[in-house]
């Protein structure tokens, strides 16, 4: 492994350290589940941050649309299982059809639903966690090792197109 790769390694965990304690620290969390698709959000954001899943429409979008989705079920119908089939599967459909896709999002139903959230968990604690790592990632990509800086397109779709189909129709 060269200097370089060490350095922009060093660079990327310092960086990922400084946002996601950020995000926890600022949101106060009653609950860190609340926060762990952010974990994931994290990874995208300083390690995959020039991939469509990583830029801010994909980002936003899908964590404000999966923890809505996620929250109205929960109010709704309670936390029973096939309350969490039906939220995660409701909002796969409807992050492919506003290509918002950012994987680590997916979960947010679940963790709403699980963690009994309300409405104001998505405003204070995941939006404002994902605003805050998003502005450490912006800011950390300017500073340091590396020539790609965050993010590589504020409204870039994700996915790029809706011929998503694993058969290429």
């Amino acid at each position: 492994m060269g200097k370089i790769h060490v350095l922009r390694l060093l660079w990327v965990l310092t960086g990922s350290t400084v946002a996601i304690s950020l995000a926890l620290y600022c949101t106060h969390a009653s609950s860190p589940l609340l926060l762990a698709s952010l974990g994931g959000t994290t990874l995208f954001l300083f390690v995959l941050s020039t991939i469509p899943a990583a830029q801010p429409r994909a980002v936003f979008g899908a964590h404000l649309f999966s923890s809505l989705i996620g929250v109205i079920a929960f109010q709704l119908f309670g936390d029973g299982l096939w309350v969490m089939v039906v939220a995660v599967v409701i909002t796969i459909g409807v992050l492919l059809l506003t290509r918002t896709v950012h994987p680590p999002a997916g979960a947010n139903p679940l963790i709403m639903i699980q963690a009994h959230a309300n409405f104001s968990h998505i405003g204070f604690t995941v939006l404002f966690g994902v605003l805050i790592i998003s502005a450490v990632a912006f800011i950390w990509s300017r500073l340091g090792v590396g020539k790609k800086k965050y993010p590589v397109s504020w409204t870039q779709p994700s996915p790029p197109s809706l011929n998503w189909s694993i058969w290429g129709d």
